[in-house]
């Protein structure tokens, strides 16, 4: 192919293939930045200087890099997430800053160099917490070197922390909390107070990044000019959504092809396998994403808090500016089964015996919540006459859940499968159901509907070439594995060794032929399972890991990349003692050796974990 000729401009063929490919792949808002960056980039070379590079962690606005650079600060914009939420927060806001000419630079904790911060001037922090006041996974390392003794003074930064997390936890936005405290001990300054947020975060995270941006905004206007075609008005975070993209926020509506039992007989729990069609929707994703799940509450529950509030299931009431019926509300856009504390404290005012529930610990009213549902409490301190739209007021929106993809777009495609194990208990004598998971194996048949969307998980990712990889997961956690033995099946691949722990081996071995297919054909090298309810003395993989402990550092040894998927709270860090007893012995180090070992694996990407 012949490159176009433009005057005083000479493109190979194989440079001019490189735009054709580019420019195909990108938004107009793309073409416009990247057009700007290029610009920008053209301007420095032209200067002499030899060292510009391509990052993919700065954003710059068109006009900002046709400009000099002013004396302005430096401004970080630092994400920690678990679930995506911080990162979507995070490159909205980025967005934002960016057309007000600040120049960000837009980074997740797990890319931090920590080193840096003693470096940074303006940070802004966007971070949710994880179970019991714990950061995410992702900012680990982040959160033990800032709280460590090797942490520097901070005299010069200036920071900001948004801070999400779940009322319906003790240690409520934790993590954030964590990060404020020691950044005031290390002697940095706030630019504005931390702001915490419960679930339905988007108002309180729109103000809070307004305010940011017009403080510094105006900052940056008062030191220097800036340029004549980016705005100086702060407009926060954007909340608006492109309607041609399916998202969190536009879920796509798609077709169950089919929910199948995976347990067998005599299981002493239920495991589903569904297959979705994502025909028509574009949705695209790896091996190690996860599969966004907007569900609806069970209309027995529906049904059954209605008759507890003696409330007309037709009544009107407004949800987010929009007119629908309390059913619908109570259906489709509300949490109607946990209560949390903001639930307490709202009933508890319009019933008047908020002097009930403030007169218990803070222990005391989280094991009230945990053995109340909201429904329990209204049958309990009961309200007859109250206005629909009072009571929806107290109530948390429903959040959507997420569900490890168990497939490869490489041998399904245009279909996602996930792996479910329903949560059912008693409560008061009757039967209980988790949301999501009720809702997926009760009333997720063939050819109903369900609107998801892609999570993208880039910190749990099958190595770029043929490297070797450990698996380890128990239950629901093989999930991701599945997806990573089709892929390979299907593209080729490395070495790989499983190891899986269930109840029991007739009922409970989930995928179990196509586990013995893949082992039989080679794409599975190795794998050992451990069934802990088959013998007298119970089994689990961290068990099986220490009886091969040899051969795992061996693979180690040789570049292999482990994974761990499943309960954070037990299994987990199980195995991950058990990983640090592995190399302390193996490698005959210490154990703080053997720690910082594993600590050099999660830098380097080798070591992920998907835990929940």
């Amino acid at each position: 192919m012949t490159a176009p000729q433009f005057p005083g401009v000479a493109l190979t063929a194989e440079q001019w293939q490189l735009v054709e490919a580019l420019g195909s792949s990108l938004t107009p808002e793309q073409a416009h930045w990247i057009s700007g960056y290029f610009a920008g980039f053209g301007s420095a070379l032209s200067r002499g200087n030899k060292t510009v590079a391509l990052s993919p962690d700065v954003r710059i606005s068109p006009a900002a890099a046709q400009t000099e650079p002013t004396h302005s600060r430096t401004l970080t914009i630092l994400h920690i997430s678990e679930t995506g939420n911080s990162t979507e927060l995070a490159t909205r806001l980025a967005a934002s800053a960016t057309k007000q000419g600040l120049n960000p630079v837009l980074i997740s904790a797990a890319d931090y160099k920590i080193r840096k911060l003693k470096d940074e001037q303006d940070l802004l922090i966007i971070t949710s917490t994880h179970g019991e006041g714990d950061p995410p996974q992702t900012g680990m390392e982040f959160f033990e070197f800032v709280e460590s003794r090797k942490a520097p003074a901070l005299p010069g930064l200036r920071y900001a922390i948004l801070a999400l997390g779940d009322m319906s936890y003790e240690h409520f936005c934790g993590a954030g909390k964590r990060l404020d405290e020691r950044f005031e001990v290390l002697g940095a300054k706030r630019l504005r107070p931390r702001v915490d947020c419960d679930v339905d975060y988007e108002e309180p995270a729109a103000a809070w990044s307004t305010d940011i941006l017009k403080l510094l905004a105006a900052e940056r206007t008062a030191t220097a000019p800036a340029p004549a075609s980016v705005s100086t008005t702060a407009t926060g975070i954007s909340q608006q959504t492109n309607d041609a993209t399916y998202s969190k926020r536009n879920p796509f509506p798609a077709t169950v092809i089919d929910s199948i039992t995976l347990s067998g007989r005599g299981s002493t729990r239920e495991t589903r396998h569904i297959e979705i069609s994502l025909a028509d929707s574009g949705l695209v994703y790896e091996p190690g994403d996860a599969l966004g799940i907007v569900a609806h509450n069970d209309p027995a529950v529906v049904e059954a808090l209605l008759k507890a509030l003696d409330m007309d299931s037709g009544a009107p009431v407004t949800v987010k500016g929009q007119s629908a019926t309390l059913h619908e509300a109570l259906s489709e856009s509300f949490e109607i089964t946990t209560a949390t504390l903001r639930f307490l404290d709202h009933w508890g005012e319009l019933t008047g015996t908020s002097d009930i529930f403030t007169a218990k610990d803070s222990t005391e009213r989280a094991s009230f919540l945990h053995d109340n549902h909201i429904i329990d409490i209204i049958r309990a301190y009961p309200l007859k006459g109250l206005d629909p739209q009072r009571f929806i007021d107290g109530l948390r929106p429903l959040q959507p859940r997420l569900y490890s993809i168990a497939s490869s777009l490489a041998a399904c495609p245009d279909e996602a499968h996930i792996t479910v194990a329903p949560v059912r208990y008693q409560l008061h004598e009757e039967m209980r159901s988790g949301v999501a998971s009720g809702h997926l194996a009760d009333r997720a048949i063939a050819d109903s509907v369900l609107p998801v969307y892609i999570q993208n998980n880039p910190h749990f990712r099958l190595p770029a070439s043929d490297e070797p990889i450990i698996m380890i997961g128990a239950g629901t956690g093989i999930a991701p594995y599945r997806a990573f033995m089709q892929e390979r099946e299907a593209n080729g691949g490395g070495r790989s060794w499983l190891f899986f722990g269930e109840r029991n081996f007739r009922a409970d071995f989930l995928y179990q032929t196509e586990w013995q297919e893949w082992l039989k054909n080679g794409v599975l090298t190795k794998m050992e399972v451990a069934f802990s309810r088959d013998t007298a003395e119970k089994i689990y993989v961290q068990h099986r890991i220490r009886e091969h402990a040899h051969d795992v550092y061996a693979w180690l040894e040789e570049g292999a990349y482990i994974y761990l998927c499943g309960d954070a709270a037990r299994m987990a860090p199980d195995v991950h003692d058990t990983l640090v007893t592995v190399i302390e012995e193996q490698a005959s180090v210490q154990r703080e050796e053997a720690e910082e070992y594993l600590r050099d694996l999660q830098r380097d990407g080798r070591y992920q974990r998907d835990v929940y």
